[in-house]
């Protein structure tokens, strides 16, 4: 077990244990180079020392290492350091499809085909990358937190080859499909199957078929029939209840073409969930399930008495589990290889128990084989014995007859495998081998594309049929997408029978609705069929308009400036709002905008000041001043109404006298108060000083 810490390849930081499976140990890390999480699936050293499995474990990463999808977990980097083997991976936060459906026991309707979809999306990059990933299950699905469906460990899928595949290691048994049960042929539709039993547990909570062994259910897949999912999920869509049972058809001619037809229904199932539209392939006679006979089941069991099942490890901490949800295994095993030998060594002894009877009517025929007094002459010939009727023939029949039994009739070998067209020539005793490969659009990979000798001519015996093997289509440069709109887009790569993935993203220098970029990019090498995604931009990311009212100015333009939204300002007075703040904002906060939009803010220059003005009031001298006196003084004091704030005050001795007074600050009203000292003499010549006080209760300001 590796520590925290440790580092792998001088680049992989070692975090923590992420899980564990039957084969490998997940640990997340950090790839320092790129600044990322990754996971790292390192194989168990029990495993390490075995040249098979290492050579399975990097086979895995071949396989999927050309596989770049959204619904794929991506494979980064391979390698082996200290004897230890080690893939890098996507490191994808989240929990398996496995317990998520055991948390909420049944999903609902879209749920599910959601969920179907997005794992449909991954297997359809696979096929056309001619992969097959052959163990899809729940366990090898993760969610992630941002509810991104992902398949993941390609741990034994392996490009489709032209041979019957005879895996090591059959797909869980739970979901395997009735060819991986028997060690048959394995093809895309028997990932249709598996991801078909998902989808059953999925609106279920169960799987169809349990037993308490590996074989007991393995046997269930291949001869009965399951319970409609209905019968558990009564409220369920017809639609998704046909296309559920049309995948998991014992026969793959009765399944769908391709992951790709598949994907068309479930997403006609989301627009028109109760309609009944899904086509069934007709049952013929020889394509009903064969119910297995109880000498074959107990010939199974008994063969498989010993066989090694791989249990695999429960997954710890599946809540922040990641890639260790790669490995999981919650069934029984795998059925092990030694049931293929068994399986095996009952054909060969029926193939020889054949032969021998083909052997013997052809020797009786020819006379070879004689019990009894035969009777007949022989002809020069040495090998051929001529009955009492063959002596009555004419010497050119018989020459017929020799050249006939010298010659077969050619078969036609087109769309077979080269394994096929081996045990379809050899009981007519012609030989076969590969002449080279050439691309096809009519036939798959690993199939028969022309044949040396035409089909329904005269062959002679023991010739070497010369074929020539499909490698899929041909390839072709993928056509730059750049500067088109969506729908151009779209329609180029169907002219080009290429499949659009279209998503999108927000971008602040590529106009909406235009192509950002696509993957695989322009000039990479393709094949008809394949998936090119293609990023398309939603324009600048919308900005929710924040409220910056009553902040300082300076806070709301910083605050304004970090999403790119341009500010102008005025101002005003404001009685409320603190001077230097923003009193209001042109566009209201909560509102969508985009980058570049501007806002004006009115910012506050705090109180507005009124100013009034006293013009030309008039102070009459005081009455009751002799018209004698010596001297007059006056001291005229101006005030704001309520008499406790001075405005100005004058001393005056001539009268009458004018006050003109501005610059009155927010006052419409106010008093004066006039203090009055003068000095008379009295009869006999004395001076004599007297004062008195008079004031103006109200005097209104004009306002400027």
């Amino acid at each position: 077990m590796l520590k925290a810490g440790i580092y792998i390849a001088d680049r992989y930081e070692i975090v923590g244990k992420a899980g564990a499976g039957g084969m490998a140990d997940v640990y997340k890390a950090k790839d320092h180079t790129l600044g990322r999480f990754v996971g790292i699936k390192v194989l168990k050293q029990e495993f390490s020392e075995d040249i098979n499995f290492v050579t399975k474990f990097r086979t895995e990463a071949q396989s999927a290492a050309g596989l770049e999808h959204p619904n794929i977990v991506n494979i980064y980097d391979v390698g082996s350091e200290n004897s230890m083997h080690y893939i890098v991976m996507e490191y994808v936060e989240g929990i398996t499809l496995k317990t998520y459906i055991e948390k909420k026991g049944q999903l609902s309707f879209k749920e599910a085909v959601s969920i179907a979809i997005q794992v449909g999306r991954g297997i359809e990059a696979a096929h056309n990358k001619h992969i097959i990933h052959r163990d899809i299950k729940p366990q090898n699905i993760i969610i992630s937190t941002e509810g991104k469906v992902k398949v993941t460990d390609f741990g034994i899928a392996r490009a489709a080859s032209s041979n019957t595949i005879n895996s090591e290691v059959m797909g869980s048994v739970h979901y395997a499909s009735p060819e991986q049960a028997r060690n048959g042929f394995v093809d895309g539709k028997s990932d249709i199957y598996s991801l078909g039993i998902v989808m059953y547990e999925m609106v279920t909570g169960r799987v169809p078929f349990d037993g308490e062994s590996t074989v007991a259910i393995a046997i269930q897949h291949l001869q009965e029939e399951m319970v409609n999912p209905s019968s558990y999920a009564p409220d369920l869509p017809i639609s998704l209840e046909k296309i559920i049972l049309k995948c998991t058809q014992k026969s793959p001619d009765r399944r769908y073409d391709s992951i790709s037809d598949l994907l068309l229904d479930l997403k006609k199932a989301l627009i028109s969930p109760d309609e009944d539209f899904v086509v069934m392939v007709p049952v013929g006679q020889q394509e009903k399930t064969r119910v297995m006979k109880r000498e074959e089941v107990e010939s199974i069991k008994e063969q498989t008495r010993n066989i090694y099942y791989e249990e695999a490890a429960q997954d710890t901490d599946e809540d922040e589990e990641d890639e260790d949800e790669e490995d999981d295994e919650d069934d029984d095993g795998f059925l092990n290889p030694k049931m293929e030998k068994a399986v095996t060594i009952m054909g060969i002894v029926a193939a020889v128990i054949i032969v021998v009877i083909i052997i013997y009517i052809g020797g009786s025929f020819l006379g070879l084989f004689r019990f009894g007094g035969g009777k007949g002459t022989q002809d020069k010939k040495p090998d051929k014995v001529q009955t009492e009727e063959e002596d009555n023939q004419p010497e050119e029949e018989d020459n017929n007859s020799q050249e006939d039994e010298d010659t077969v009739d050619m078969i036609d070998l087109r769309g077979k495998t080269f394994q096929e067209a081996m045990d379809a020539l050899k009981p007519i005793g012609l030989g076969i081998e590969k002449a080279g490969e050439e691309s096809s659009d009519q036939y798959q990979p690993g199939q028969i594309v022309t044949q040396s000798q035409e089909a329904g001519t005269k062959v002679k015996k023991h010739t070497t049929i010369r074929v020539t093997i499909s490698s899929g289509t041909g390839e072709f440069e993928v056509p730059s997408l750049k500067d088109l709109d969506k729908d151009s887009a779209e329609a180029k790569l169907r002219e080009y029978e290429l499949t659009p993935d279209v998503q999108f993203e927000y971008s602040d220098t590529v106009t909406n609705g235009t192509v950002m970029s696509q993957s695989p990019e322009a000039g990479a090498k393709v094949k008809k069929g394949d998936t090119v995604t293609v990023v398309v931009s939603r324009g600048p990311q919308p900005i929710t308009m924040p409220d910056v009212r009553s902040k300082p100015e300076a806070a709301a333009r910083e605050e304004l400036a970090a999403l790119s939204i341009n500010v102008t300002t005025n101002s005003d007075y404001n009685d409320e709002v603190p001077e230097g703040n923003v009193i209001s904002q042109s566009i209201l906060p909560g509102k969508t905008v985009e980058k570049g939009t501007t806002v004006t803010l009115t910012i506050s220059m705090g109180r507005k000041n009124v100013y009034y003005s006293l013009d030309n009031y008039t102070v009459e001298r005081l009455a009751k001043i002799p018209e004698d006196a010596v001297s007059i003084e006056a001291v005229i004091t101006l005030y704001k109404d309520g008499g406790a704030e001075k405005i100005n005050s004058w001393t005056v001795t001539s009268f009458p006298y004018t006050i003109n007074q501005s610059g009155i600050e927010d006052c419409a009203q106010g008093s004066i108060r006039i203090e009055w000292t003068w000095i008379y003499l009295s009869e006999d010549g004395v001076e004599i000083t007297d004062r008195d006080t008079t004031e103006v209760p109200k005097v209104s300001f004009t306002q400027n």
